[in-house]
């Protein structure tokens, strides 16, 4: 634990690289606020100070609480990003526009090739979208296909940052959800905000309120070297039993470490039903996920299917596929073999949902830090763009295009197409009528971005 605390800037964040020149990740540098412990299938990460003095008995009746209070019916959202900026002509696409067709003479959709787009007979969807293609049939897809900001940045980190902190603000240390937690959510419910990236994803980061993080509720598990079995077991009950003791001690350190295994060991109470004894999922799916393509990310929202079902406070849940869309070179072959994974994955987890009578609850929100180029360069790929597309999941969506299709002759100075929707926006939109949340104490000048009706 001491040497988990210790963890410089940044930890928890994964893979992510820093760069000093960029804005500092949300979550970040909130040393005094952030607890680690190092776990096999991921980290627990805990965030806020707002609830010292909690003993164990009080952490436990705190989640009870948020149980009751959010009700079996309380909204949900589910935030995925897809890492790199995905290309979102390739997703929806004029396939018959000749300025398309000039633009991308190797990577333009084919026209017999392409999934008709129901509200617009001039769009596609591309076969790689085929699952979102249903899901927008059917009515539960809202599509924005012109989502960006004003004056776009081209770094990944920095762009990306600013979705996450929900304002163009490389000062911001905390996540647009993690505010909305902080105002809405509960000192004693770390579940509340639960990032399955195996660390914290920046879009949950807090100032007051707990959140955690792990990987998939039946891989989630402490490690300690060299001990096994029933010793196991008791060494993180009385670890937790300790923490739950000292939370008030006079020395911060210890406290900190304290609330660390105290809040931790209520994750690991809470989780232990999803896991078997050999560490298999002990929980079943209504129906099949996807198993090619070399990611969990479906067996990830398989298990976030099952603990919603089981009524664990969920709140807000951040998760991240593997698959990174930076496709400056063969995009094709990356693209046309990886999106497909995670859109039958995201329309297996819609079904399982409604599957169990949950779906009512729960709206997803896909999304990534920009768009790409509009003109193909010369290694068959595509580079850094601006407006982008972007996806709201549910059986409570309006189910339509929000926005205009963004013009390929009307492009910005860097080549890139022009955003129509303010992704500040639809934050304030799905604040203010998913969660009944004035948007202005969680979005920076809220005031500033229309709203749009998402939900029905």
């Amino acid at each position: 634990m001491r040497a988990a605390i210790a963890s410089g800037r940044g930890g928890g964040l994964g893979a992510r690289e820093w760069d000093p020149r960029m804005p500092v990740p949300a979550g970040s540098g909130i040393d005094r606020r952030r607890f680690l412990l190092s776990a096999a299938g991921g980290l627990v990460s805990v965030y806020g100070a707002g609830r010292l003095g909690l003993g164990g008995q009080a952490l436990s009746e705190g989640i009870a609480q948020a149980a009751t209070i959010q009700g079996p019916s309380a909204p949900i959202l589910v935030s995925i990003f897809l890492a790199g900026g995905i290309d979102a002509l390739s997703v929806l696409a004029p396939t018959a526009d000749p300025t398309y067709l000039k633009l991308r003479p190797t990577l333009a959709v084919p026209a017999s090739a392409g999934i008709p787009f129901t509200e617009d007979p001039t769009l596609s969807w591309g076969p790689a979208a085929a699952s979102f293609a249903q899901l927008h049939d059917a009515g539960k897809m809202t599509v924005f296909p012109g989502i960006g900001y004003a004056d776009p940045d081209l770094s990944h980190f920095t762009s990306r940052h600013y979705w996450e902190v929900g304002a163009a603000d490389t000062r911001l240390v905390t996540g647009w959800l993690g505010r909305y937690l902080d105002i809405a959510g509960s000192p004693a419910n770390p579940l509340q905000g639960l990032s399955m990236d195996g660390q914290m994803n920046p879009t949950l980061a807090t100032a007051l309120n707990p959140v955690a993080a792990i990987d998939r509720p039946e891989t989630f598990s402490l490690w300690l070297n060299d001990v096994w079995g029933d010793v196991f077991s008791l060494t993180l009950d009385s670890a937790s039993t300790l923490g739950d003791a000292q939370r008030r001690a006079a020395d911060p350190a210890i406290a900190q470490v304290a609330e660390a295994a105290s809040e931790v060991g209520y994750v690991r109470r809470a989780l232990a039903p999803f896991r078997n004894a050999d560490g298999t999922a002990a929980y079943t799916s209504p129906v099949t996920y996807p198993t090619a393509g070399g990611t969990d990310f479906p067996q990830r929202l398989a298990g976030l299917a099952a603990m919603i079902s089981a009524g664990l406070p969920l709140r807000c849940v951040a998760l991240t596929p593997e698959t990174q869309f930076d496709t400056h070179a063969s995009q094709a072959q990356t693209f046309n073999g990886d999106l497909p994974v995670i859109a039958d994955a995201i329309a297996a987890f819609q079904a399982d949902l409604e599957a169990r009578g949950i779906a009512d609850r729960v709206l997803i929100h896909v999304w990534s830090e920009f768009g790409r180029r509009a003109l193909e360069n010369g290694s068959q790929g595509t580079d850094h763009g601006a407006a982008g597309v972007s996806m709201l999941i549910g059986t409570r969506t309006t189910g339509t295009m929000v926005g205009e299709w963004p013009s390929l002759t009307n492009l910005d100075v860097n080549g890139n197409q022009r955003e129509n929707v303010d992704f500040r926006g639809v934050y304030a939109s799905l604040l203010e009528q998913w969660f009944d949340q004035d948007a202005a104490a969680v979005i920076p000048d809220a005031g500033r971005f229309a709203r749009y009706q998402l939900i029905r």
